[in-house]
């Protein structure tokens, strides 16, 4: 057996489709680890291995995109400010990324336009549509953040990832405990990872490709540096 084939055997959890309404992680055994430790396809891993591999995901998988939720979306609170501003610097390390954002938790009929958002009850549609194989879902509430992740994996062949202060347990990959001081830590790893695997960075800085319906609302744009969002002191 390649050493591929046997890490794909010791998944848990792992890339779908896995069909129709697939057991949860808690059923099939995953458990909750401790803190500076995170998972890895349903198994604990030091949180480092567990960054290196988000990382090595997002930069090698198709249309790489990061889902924020509400909690970094809407300026309510100046910790969660600061947690979004440190998501734009990790955006501005992922060469082609696209944000696609969950502004709330409604149902969205009689469609979504899913070049404009995602919603946790039919995360899916937007999957489907943009061809997404990684995604970063971040900010989200951790029930609503659960119920799409487990879709997501019953429908599709997108790889999820998930960093929250709490487990995610049905993402293929979680990392626990973020903060601001963590991301930064996050995007020196991420930074580490691009550089072994030669990926080169745009000397524009617009690392972020825009969706055709983000593209007619900036007025014809392709591409953004998410750095040019960042709130100057």
């Amino acid at each position: 057996m390649s050493t591929d084939s046997k890490h794909q055997s010791e998944r848990i959890i792992n890339v779908g489709p896995a069909g129709f309404h697939p057991p949860s992680a808690m059923e099939l055994g995953v458990t909750i680890p401790d803190s500076g430790f995170g998972l890895l396809y349903g198994r604990h891993a030091p949180e480092d291995e567990v960054i290196t591999e988000a990382a090595r995901q997002l930069y090698t998988r198709k249309n790489p995109t990061i889902f924020p939720g509400p909690l970094y979306l809407w300026a309510w609170h100046p910790e969660w400010i600061a947690k979004a501003q440190a998501l734009l610097r990790l955006a501005a390390e992922i060469p082609g990324v696209m944000i696609i954002p969950m502004p709330d938790y409604r149902p969205k009929y009689p469609k979504i336009d899913p070049e404009e958002g995602i919603n946790p009850n039919h995360p899916n549609l937007t999957i489907w549509a943009n061809k997404i194989e990684v995604a970063l879902f971040i900010g989200v509430h951790c029930h609503y953040a659960n119920l799409a992740l487990r879709m997501v994996r019953a429908g599709t062949n997108c790889l999820t990832i998930a960093f929250c202060h709490d487990i995610h347990e049905d993402a293929m990959i979680s990392l626990q405990d973020l903060d601001v001081k963590k991301m930064d830590h996050v995007i020196n790893l991420f930074r580490i990872v691009r550089k072994e695997l030669g990926i080169k960075m745009p000397k524009d800085g617009k690392t972020v490709r825009l969706t055709g319906t983000q593209v007619r609302a900036n007025h014809g744009e392709e591409w953004v540096s998410p750095l040019s969002g960042l709130i100057k002191a």
